[in-house]
């Protein structure tokens, strides 16, 4: 059974392993912050993944737009590349003991844009976590919320 969210009252570094706690932290603090750079050179960012290898180190593992289902580069198929991104970290998964997803998302309900890290350890913690943003039409400058935990599933350390 996977690890969630800890409860309202309860911390998430008390609901899992300290290693993992840290490795999913890591992540999540690596994806958010590649994102928001991405965000504020480019204007916008591609769906990735981050990996922390059995030593340790973190990568970065991404697919081409070219590699997506659509295999149009004009309009990119984010779906597409997160299910690519998907199949690759689940045929690799013994590589690595933890792993993000980072794509861009629409939060309906607040009519914001937002930056989503799901994390999923390899012992079965998992932790999500969203970032609003905009962009402020005067300035041209991003605009950050607040981050706020999300739900999430296992998608890679499943069978």
């Amino acid at each position: 059974m996977a690890e969630t969210a800890p409860q309202p009252g309860q911390s998430w570094r008390t609901s899992v392993p300290e290693a993992t706690a840290t490795d999913l932290e890591n992540l999540l603090g690596t994806g958010m912050g590649a994102a928001q750079e991405q965000l504020e050179r480019n204007g916008g960012f591609l769906p990735f993944a981050l990996v922390v290898e059995n030593d340790g180190e973190v990568r970065l593992v991404a697919v081409s737009p070219a590699d997506s289902a659509s295999g149009s580069s004009d309009e990119f198929d984010a779906d597409g590349m997160i299910r690519d991104i998907t199949e690759l970290l689940r045929q690799n998964r013994e590589d690595f003991r933890a792993a993000a997803i980072v794509c861009d998302i629409t939060l309906v309900e607040e009519g914001s844009d937002a930056i989503h890290v799901a994390t999923e350890h390899r012992d079965g913690a998992v932790f999500a976590a969203v970032l609003p943003y905009a962009a402020k039409e005067s300035t041209r400058e991003w605009e950050f919320g607040e981050l706020s935990a999300d739900t999430n599933e296992p998608v890679i350390w499943v069978d």
